[in-house]
């Protein structure tokens, strides 16, 4: 009966190296195995791969954050699409809890690539039947691709644990005017004010952060954003809202890159809290920055997972 209703074949999830943790969450909320792959460096860092099982007529899940090292992991998605494609598993979706090079998503200055749609037209060449992502940085990425895209949102479990922290007298902050519609649905679902941090870029990885636009005063202050990559926005953020009267300082993201300074620079702020889905490998960030908070989404992948699988509806979790 089950060959009859589902016309992908069986379900397999493998994953890549980039976050076996994740994996393995996933694959225990599923009450699955993970399913058996070789990979490994030649000496000369070029990649293997070899899928241990047969997979023929398989729907066949690959979970693979392509976050840093971004482009080593993005290369290993590439040669295990290949695999599969050849391998004949009759369909194979992409899961990405992080779509690296999503930041480069427009030409904003001249003879520049757009390098969010030359990753999508790569996975889609390399054999990708569909994706799965998590909290795009650009939604309209998902035009890129010519295949179907879930877009997933992590806002549910961020919002669960602030509620559980009980934070009040609570304000949501956006750091710059593009997080704006992310900050005011939070605060909109929390019940709760929205300030936004009017800011100007000086260059690469610089900021200069002009003022805070809504009342924080005598306020706990949570910055929700979608990444933390080496924190200089999140600091500068911190700075003005402190300047500005806030109280206790949190935060919140999605994606926690935290690359280059950007843990060095946390240890040493006035963050409490940071809620962290783990989206990217967090044990290694934990140990050194106990500020993180993780918040697991593999229970979340796996419930799509599923629905993608059963062939049933997915959009009850665009949350």
């Amino acid at each position: 009966m089950l060959a009859e209703s589902i016309p992908y074949g069986e379900l397999k999830v493998f994953g890549g190296r980039a976050h076996p943790a994740l994996t393995a969450e996933i694959c225990r909320t599923l009450g699955q195995e993970a399913g058996r792959v070789t990979l490994y460096n030649f000496s000369d860092g070029e990649n293997y791969c070899q899928i241990e099982e047969n997979v023929r007529g398989a729907d066949v899940f690959i979970v693979q954050p392509t976050g840093p090292p971004t482009n080593n992991n993005l290369m290993e998605l590439l040669i295990m699409l290949d695999a599969f494609k050849r391998s004949s598993a009759s369909r194979i979706t992409a899961v990405l809890p992080y779509y690296g090079y999503a930041r480069q998503d427009r030409k904003d200055k001249p003879r520049v690539p757009i390098t969010a749609k030359l990753a999508a037209d790569l996975l889609e060449t390399a054999g990708a039947h569909r994706v799965l992502a998590v909290d795009l940085h650009a939604p309209q990425i998902q035009g890129y691709f010519d295949i179907p895209v879930d877009h997933l949102f992590a806002a549910p479990v961020l919002l669960d644990a602030i509620r559980d922290s009980r934070l009040d007298p609570l304000t949501v902050v956006s750091p710059d005017a593009g997080g704006v519609e992310r900050a005011r649905a939070f605060a909109k679902r929390l019940g709760v004010g929205l300030a936004i941090v009017d800011k100007r870029r000086k260059g690469k990885n610089e900021v200069e952060v002009l003022h805070v636009i809504g009342d924080v005063k005598g306020l706990n202050v949570i910055i929700v954003d979608d990444i933390i990559d080496t924190a200089g926005t999140l600091l500068n953020t911190v700075a003005a809202l402190k300047a500005a009267g806030a109280q206790r300082v949190f935060a919140g993201c999605v994606h926690g890159v935290l690359s280059g300074p950007a843990i060095d620079r946390l240890k040493g702020s006035v963050i409490e809290k940071i809620f962290c889905a783990n989206t990217l490998p967090m044990e290694e960030k934990l140990a050194r920055c106990p500020i993180l908070h993780p918040l697991s989404i593999g229970p979340l992948l796996a419930e799509a997972i599923h629905r993608i699988h059963e062939g049933t509806s997915v959009s009850s979790l665009f949350v």
